[in-house]
């Protein structure tokens, strides 16, 4: 009930929900048990960058805030562009012996800038661009970064365009991975481009090496698994898992999430569901891909199923991580466990009754058939623990900051900081022993 009374968001009577989802308020496995609102923003809140253990790039439509995450407090503002923050990233560099953190910003308004997160000064920009940037990439190794969008531009710390090279689709690149050997791939439309990086002393030249045209449909998502491995998905559901090296299929998936319903003459027809992987995260051994409404969860190393629901939200899932959370269009952020399936019943002796069969029973089925599980090997369930209510429009994505908390932005204007409330608990009372130690020592 309190999702609809912050208001913003209309009652989805036309989705289908299950009960199985709403795990009501006692929650013992969900940690996140206190929260912290951050109002103030003047628009929706899409990004979120991790600068280190303690603070956060917060990107507002056209504007950077640099926030804590302990107390939430804004330290910058950084007023980038005229027009919609596309891309953002962080960038780390090594100038005499010092470290240097600074931020890069991509904008719909064909500019980028380099800032400088100490001081909020914009140190350097670009606004003769040909088209806007979708996306960037930073290549630590080779000391550079690049940009994609109709072009693919190569530069280096002093924001000095190296190479590029020019692509006449409308699409352009919308994601980019790293990969050994110099070599980069990039999704453009239904295609990866395997694009080369040759130095020659200072001088950097890119070249387009191969095109993948596997997938049917445009590519969504693009992911490093490993070293050795990287994954792409598409609209129509198309997971398919890359070697690094040579670029070849290493497993695919078709991810149908058809379902049976039936009509008035009952006759069973398939009623296709949004399939569309919107985003994937993995930790090197698993991949958990958003797909549609629902979740799936792969084994890479075994190339199987671990476990999927076809229904883990009331709509788009538009972030996932392998913590097991995902955030979805409806509002919702939900913790899940893997868990392992029950062992089927064995089938109850008829008795004596089954000697003369049924008394006045039809031995027609009257009601549907039971849903069974597909018989996949080594399948597990995918249950929901927890479910954070606090925003009232979409929720864009998620950052952990692993025992300290999470942090969540949304269409609602809001960020949300969610803590462990038992942990938080303690460091209060750490803290008021402390300051009465402090206080005796004074008297």
């Amino acid at each position: 009930m309190l999702r609809w009374i912050l208001g913003g968001r209309d009652a989805q009577g036309t989705v289908e929900k299950s009960a199985a989802l709403f795990i009501g308020e006692e929650q013992p496995k969900n940690c996140f048990t206190e929260m912290q609102v951050l109002k103030g923003h003047f628009d929706i809140v899409r990004f979120l960058v991790q600068i280190d253990d303690l603070s956060i790039y917060v990107c507002v439509c056209v504007c950077v805030f640099v926030c804590v995450f302990q107390t939430g407090d804004c330290l910058l503002e950084l007023r980038c562009h005229t027009q919609q923050i596309t891309a953002m990233t962080s960038y780390s560099f090594i100038r005499g012996r010092n470290a240097h953190a600074a931020l890069i910003t991509a904008s719909s308004d064909r500019t980028l800038s380099l800032w400088d997160p100490d001081s909020g000064n914009r140190v350097q920009n670009i606004s003769d661009l040909q088209s806007s940037v979708k996306c960037l990439l930073v290549l630590v190794r080779l000391d550079v970064w690049l940009s994609g969008g109709n072009e693919l531009c190569v530069w280096n710390r002093d924001f000095e365009l190296q190479c590029k090279t020019v692509h006449h689709s409308d699409a352009g690149i919308s994601a980019m991975v790293e990969l050994p050997k110099n070599f980069i791939a990039a999704a453009m439309d239904k295609e990866i481009v395997i694009f080369k990086l040759s130095l020659s002393g200072s001088d950097i030249v890119v070249m387009a090496m191969r095109h993948l045209a596997d997938h049917q449909d445009t590519i969504h998502s693009l992911i490093s698994i490993n070293d050795g491995l990287f994954a792409s998905g598409s609209h129509i559901g198309e997971l398919i898992i890359w070697d690094s090296v040579d670029w070849t299929i290493q497993a695919y998936e078709h991810i149908l999430w058809e379902e049976p319903a039936g009509d008035s003459q009952s006759e069973v027809k398939l009623k296709q569901i949004e399939r569309s992987i919107q985003h994937m995260s993995s930790d090197g051994e698993y991949i958990v891909a958003a797909v549609g409404s629902g979740l799936y969860v792969f084994n890479v190393l075994m190339k199987s199923v671990v476990a999927y629901r076809k229904m883990a939200h009331d709509s788009n899932v538009l972030h996932t991580m392998l913590r097991l959370m995902s955030c979805s269009e409806d509002g919702s952020v939900r913790l899940w466990e893997l868990q392992d399936l029950p062992l089927p019943a064995e089938p109850a002796s008829s008795g004596f009754f089954g000697m003369f069969g049924t008394f006045g029973r039809s031995g027609k089925q009257t009601g549907p058939p039971a849903k069974k599980m597909p018989e996949i090997p080594g399948l597990r369930s995918l249950e929901l623990i927890g479910d954070l209510i606090g925003h009232s429009g979409a929720v864009q994505m998620f950052l952990s900051f692993k025992e300290k908390g999470l942090v969540t932005c949304s269409t609602d204007h809001l960020l949300i900081i969610w803590k462990d409330g038992e942990l938080q608990s303690q460091l209060r009372s750490l803290a008021v022993f402390q300051k009465l130690e402090e206080n005796q020592k004074l008297i």
